[in-house]
């Protein structure tokens, strides 16, 4: 896969993974969210190898892998490389401890098809295993449930809830990611104290808030302000950083997620590009676990055949006849803590910029709702996404 091909392919999986990020950030939402649009557009990349006809060109249109008839294989490619360069493991050279998986629980009646079979180990490492739904689903459950735990060091224990599986469950693809690196610069713990975050209703609470008086990544735009707080480097040329988009206004989270998911360049637009002083700096400590059955997320995208009866999983096993296979659900969870130390995280599925001038310190103070990403700076692979409204509220 060409530099500029996979650049394309993955420009079009961050504006997949911001369009979901707009549609769970609805004003409704009271709570911090986090998801990983890499782990959910993997998933179903590795879905779409399973599906045939108009299924197969739905996934491949919602995932952005383009037309014709190579539009799968770069779909596949793209989360081959993915794999490989962005999230291996860094943690022998003191860069980011990085895990990933997929695997794949299929009922022992059915085998699956050699060419997904190849697919799915050649270019996802996919691990596939036998397993017994029609008897044993509660205790299927539990062995995904146990798997994805392994894959994230612990962080995610119930993928699947009690009763998601049953017996007529078929296939189960799962997919993990684990991410833990620590800041460049490190926060003082000393320093951390509490302070007001005023919620969206009007209301405050007191939170813990790490300072700094280091130079910090800052760009401002009117409304809305960008921190840049990079990770570690390991002996390899990644550069992983969490991005936190802070809105001027105590109440424009909602309005700047919609900002952000309908403009697909916005982030390579509005990434900060220098250090520059700081005035008043204030980043709240917080702990998120957020999981959600994201097939009606996924309809909203234009998702549909894949999740009905319609749908044409034909690639994926031996049917006996008259019997067909749709998608049930589509289980989703993350976790992420951001303190002094730097950020554990895991998941399973034209602009005018002026410069501020050098002698002006900007504040960046986030005492109020604000989104926040973690991606890969070299590729511009975005590996999770997510909110605060309160910093206060447990994972």
């Amino acid at each position: 896969m060409a530099t500029g091909d996979m650049r394309l392919s993955i420009a079009h999986q961050t504006r997949f993974g911001l369009r979901l990020a707009a549609a769970l950030s609805s004003p409704s939402s009271s709570s911090n969210t986090v998801f990983s649009p890499l782990s959910l557009h993997v998933a179903l990349s590795l879905l779409a190898a399973g599906a045939g006809g108009a299924t197969r060109d739905q996934l491949i249109a919602a995932l952005g892998g383009g037309d014709g008839p190579d539009a799968a294989d770069s779909l596949h490619a793209l989360a081959e490389k993915v794999a490989q360069l962005v999230l291996a493991d860094g943690s022998e050279a003191g860069g980011p401890r990085v895990a990933f998986g997929n695997a794949i629980f299929v009922d022992a009646s059915l085998k699956l098809k050699p060419a997904f079979e190849k697919v799915a180990m050649g270019k996802y490492k996919a691990e596939t295993q036998s397993v017994d739904f029609q008897k044993k689903a509660a205790q299927v459950a539990g062995q995904v449930n146990s798997w994805v735990e392994k894959v994230t060091s612990g962080l995610i224990k119930e993928l699947l809830p009690p009763g998601s599986v049953d017996g007529t469950t078929r296939l189960v693809l799962g997919n993990a990611l684990y991410f833990k690196g620590a800041w460049t610069e490190k926060f003082d713990a000393s320093k951390t104290r509490d302070s007001e975050f005023h919620l969206l209703d009007g209301s405050s609470v007191q939170a813990p808030f790490m300072s700094s008086t280091d130079d910090q990544y800052i760009a401002s735009y009117g409304d809305f302000k960008v921190l840049k707080l990079p990770y570690q480097q390991g002996g390899d040329t990644r550069q992983f950083s969490m991005y936190i988009i802070l809105p001027e206004l105590q109440d424009g989270l909602w309005s700047l997620a919609e900002k952000l998911s309908s403009a697909p360049e916005f982030l390579e637009k509005h990434t900060p590009r220098r250090t520059i002083p700081v005035g008043q700096f204030k980043v709240p400590k917080f702990k998120i676990s957020f999981g959600f059955e994201a097939s009606e997320l996924l309809r909203g995208l234009g998702l549909h055949l894949p999740l009905s009866a319609e749908a044409d999983l034909s690639e994926l096993v031996d049917l006996p006849m008259g019997q067909n296979l749709c998608v049930s659900s589509i289980f989703h969870k993350s976790f992420v803590e951001v303190n002094e130390e730097g950020t554990e995280a895991a998941a399973a599925s034209a602009v005018k910029i002026v410069l501020c001038s050098y002698t002006m310190p900007v504040d960046f103070v986030a005492d109020h709702p604000f989104l926040f990403l973690i991606r890969e700076d070299t590729t511009g692979v975005v590996l999770f996404v997510g909110h605060v409204v309160n910093p206060l509220l447990a994972a």
